[in-house]
């Protein structure tokens, strides 16, 4: 798999440890050929569709894709190409970029080189931006639509995300000082994602913008109103101003813990009822007893998860984690796969698909959470490494193992398997 990058080089600019690429592997500045496609609006002025025929194009572009299902939610930081191959391998069908900042993206050469890189076997893929000028959208958009079968919209980040505008641009490097603004603050200020819903005529220019400009769909990623009418008209709203799929977070912009406020799932139900486009849940999905139970509530054509991936990233190939697994009846230890070895597999990834360390130290943190629990002396090892490489990360994974830390993943268990009195398969 070589990987495709929009840039070859980094200018010689200084960047911190953590911003570096990975790997001197070798990367191409040429794009992997992706054959002659064919237009999304084509035999339409600027490639716009309306009415019904807008409608059949959103669905057949979709069912050419193979109606996923099972999808990674966009991460800032977290959902670069590396993890995306990862849960891929592991039963998810399609995945989303990290939310790019378009202005930056359209503007700075080094921060598309190092955070927006893709390959053959990553497809279906969304390329997601933020934004709040529809020219500069477009810009941005242009640039990545050979290489996607979407461009997302994000209409739903809110102060309850970790990272707004990516952290790259928060570097003194690229000419951009943030300091210690607070990204709530940055998004009510800069008017991005969620904070958008204050002003849908803006919301309706950019969907509309790149709707009418693009050879690829537009997608939109959003959070639900307090009152569900809203929600209702905002959705429709979006899909006739051009949007071909609708993801929806069913949580208000306001309702920043996850594990406090549940996804709104009859929320996302009733905005399944009144469009006519694909439209994918998203919040709750924890392991795949949630996909079935929110597939079957809110009739949505797929689902996106995002934290429990991180922790989990085999959570659409059946594995859970112990917090739910253990005890839970019909659940059994595996004993084949665990989140060492799920690491392992993400580390030769980015050896082969360099990206910044920053990613891969998120990574570990988030895979290896429980293992440090055990053994709190390897974590500070690490927390206290200020330059990463592989050979001392595929050691740490080693220590652990030799210090006898295990921390198993769990799956459901067989027919036979439960049928048997001892709950092992005769």
């Amino acid at each position: 798999m070589a990987t495709q990058t929009l840039n070859s080089s980094i200018n010689g600019e200084v960047v911190d440890d953590d911003d570096l690429l990975c790997s001197d592997a070798a990367t191409t500045s040429s794009i992997i050929e992706q054959g002659e496609r064919q237009p999304f609006g084509l035999n339409c002025v600027n490639g716009y569709l309306k009415g019904e025929a807008r409608i059949e194009r959103a669905w057949a572009h979709w069912k050419k894709l193979g109606e996923p299902k099972l999808i990674v939610a966009p991460m800032v930081d977290n959902s670069e190409l590396p993890f995306r191959l990862l849960c891929r391998k592991h039963g998810a069908q399609a995945a989303y970029t990290p939310m790019f900042h378009s202005r930056i993206f359209s503007e700075n050469e080094k921060y598309r080189s190092l955070e927006f890189t893709t390959c053959k076997e990553d497809r279906p893929l969304f390329v997601q931006f933020c934004a709040n000028d529809p020219d500069t959208l477009l810009e941005a958009a242009r640039r990545v639509e050979p290489y996607c079968d979407y461009v997302d919209i994000n209409l739903g980040l809110s102060c309850s995300d970790s990272s707004l505008l990516v952290p790259y641009p928060c570097r003194h490097d690229v000419g951009v000082v943030v300091g210690s603004v607070c990204p709530q603050r940055i998004a009510r200020r800069g008017n991005y994602g969620a904070f958008l819903m204050d002003n849908l005529p803006l919301v309706k220019s950019l969907v509309e913008k790149l709707a009418s400009n693009l050879d690829v769909p537009v997608s939109c990623k959003i959070r639900v109103f307090p009152n569900l009418q809203d929600t209702l008209s905002y959705a429709k709203m979006l899909e006739d101003a051009g949007c071909s799929l609708l993801a929806v977070h069913g949580r208000t912009r306001d309702e920043k813990d996850g594990k406090k406020f549940r996804a709104n799932w009859e929320a996302i139900k009733a905005v399944r009822d009144v469009v006519r486009i694909p439209v994918l849940a998203n919040g709750d999905i924890r392991h795949m007893d949630d996909v079935h139970n929110c597939l079957e509530k809110t009739g949505a054509d797929g689902v996106l998860s995002a934290e429990s991936l991180l922790e989990n990233p085999a959570l659409f190939a059946g594995y859970r984690t112990a917090e739910w697994g253990l005890s839970t009846a019909g659940i059994k230890e595996d004993g084949k796969l665990d989140q060492a070895e799920l690491l392992v597999d993400y580390l030769k990834l980015c050896e082969r698909h360099p990206v910044p360390w920053r990613m891969i130290r998120s990574h570990v943190h988030k895979m290896l959470g429980e293992w440090f629990r055990i053994q709190p002396s390897v974590r500070e090892d690490f927390n206290q490494q200020s330059q990463l490489t592989f050979e001392f990360l595929y050691d740490l994974v080693n220590r652990l193992r030799e210090l006898g830390v295990s921390v198993p993943l769990y799956v459901k268990e067989t027919q036979e398997e439960a049928a048997s009195p001892n709950g092992d398969a005769a």
